[in-house]
């Protein structure tokens, strides 16, 4: 079976609860995870409503406020709104060109950190 690595963050009491389960049935924490995170999901799935499509009811048409948006817009004349779409896109041309945010990133393998770095290098 293949497994994948993750990081998750708990609290330190539910930590040590994991540590002495995994001890009282000799297993490996991260089986204890694994176990209890699968009760879990299944659990959930149970009590999960039953949504069919009978349940579900669909209103043709705009809603109210998107409704009120259109009626606003078509009061508009036609250069008005492309003077609108071009302030619009000029936005979002300026948006896209924020630094990036910090981030976190971890890495399996060495080799895995050196890879990413050469890409970095490449990336402008």
């Amino acid at each position: 079976m293949t497994l994948a690595r993750i990081t998750i963050t708990i609290p330190p009491e539910l930590l040590d609860a994991a540590d002495r389960k995994a001890r009282e049935l000799a297993r490996s924490r991260s089986w204890v995870v694994a176990d209890a995170l699968s009760s879990y999901l299944a659990m959930r799935v149970e009590r999960a409503p039953q949504v069919s499509e009978a349940t579900v009811r669909y209103s043709p048409g705009l809603g109210s406020s998107r409704e009120a948006q259109l009626e606003a817009d078509l009061e508009l004349s036609a250069e008005e709104r492309v003077a609108i779409a071009e302030q619009t896109l000029l936005i979002s041309a300026l948006r896209g060109r924020r630094p990036r945010r910090d981030q976190v990133i971890a890495f399996d393998r060495y080799e895995d950190f050196l890879d990413w770095k050469e890409r970095e290098a490449l990336d402008p």
